[in-house]
């Protein structure tokens, strides 16, 4: 999950989600489902804001370096409010 500033221009939104997507891609991921939630209201103050724009980008991922470099790409850009990472996979003993 992804939130990202209400305040960002259309294009920058684009730009924003497209490089997202690259990344994951680029490095190998698969791209799922992605859902936009649109604009909410934070649980909490953000960096000044109240509100965000929501998205969920469901990949899939043989290696775990698509996780930390799409994890690094978020934390340095200014586009991006939060981020959450999860693994969805389930441990199986076989």
């Amino acid at each position: 999950m992804v939130i990202y500033p209400p305040n960002l221009e259309e294009e920058e939104l684009e730009a924003a989600k497209e490089k997202l997507k690259q990344t994951v891609t680029d490095n190998g991921g698969k791209l799922g489902e992605i859902k936009e939630m649109g604009k909410r209201r934070l649980a909490y103050e953000i960096n000044n804001l109240r509100e965000g724009i929501y998205q969920v980008v469901n990949f899939e991922a043989e290696n775990p370096d698509v996780v930390n470099e799409l994890d690094r790409v978020i934390k340095i850009d200014d586009r991006y409010v939060r981020h959450l990472i999860v693994n969805m996979t389930k441990d199986r003993k076989e």
